[in-house]
């Protein structure tokens, strides 16, 4: 009798131990695909808010939960911009050098669920230098996936522009989001 007791909990142990086991190499894969992406970065001014945008497709997949891809790296035009004004476009042109460097790198990488959102690491690489964030999270909507920059012109050791022998001034603050649309 002790021992049909002793195989039977012995077998139960073994039976929720095995039972609940997930093996790791059928990690469920999620695949994002990305098929345009926004960038718009927005502020004060001492005559009102600005919001300046560049909006490109592309198309990249993103693996979730796996060993395959799981970054993307896109290389923004910064004379693409647009801030729906002939002048502060040149402004904010000006402001980012886009003469010596006409290109900014937006990587995301090491992405992983967070809730129903994502959380992964940014390195954000704009005139010469490059901004690190390593836990940015992604909101997760039906249509896209988001985040946003709250930074500092003297962040990445620029100055704001200034107007009219200083009657039109942007402020320091910038915020800087980042639209990233699923198909």
């Amino acid at each position: 009798m002790k021992t049909r007791f002793s195989i039977l909990i012995t077998g139960l142990v073994v039976f929720f131990l095995l039972g609940s086991a997930k093996p790791t190499f059928l990690a469920e894969d999620t695949t994002l695909v990305i098929n345009k992406i926004k960038i718009e970065i927005t502020g004060l001014s001492t005559v009102g808010k600005y919001n300046c945008s560049n909006t490109f497709p592309t198309t990249d997949t993103v693996y979730i939960n796996s060993a395959k891809k799981n970054v993307l790296n896109t290389e923004i035009k910064m004379s693409k911009f647009d801030c729906g004004n002939k002048i502060m476009t040149k402004d904010l042109q000006g402001t980012v050098k886009v003469k010596e460097f006409p290109n900014s790198v937006v990587s995301i990488t090491d992405i992983k669920p967070n809730g129903k959102n994502y959380k992964c690491r940014l390195n954000f690489y704009i005139t010469d230098k490059t901004l690190k964030y390593k836990d940015f999270i992604l909101y997760n909507t039906d249509d896209k996936l988001h985040g946003t920059l709250n930074l500092k012109f003297s962040d990445i050791e620029l100055e704001p522009p200034v107007k009219m022998a200083g009657l039109i001034k942007v402020k320091d603050d910038i915020i800087i989001n980042f639209s990233l649309y699923k198909d």
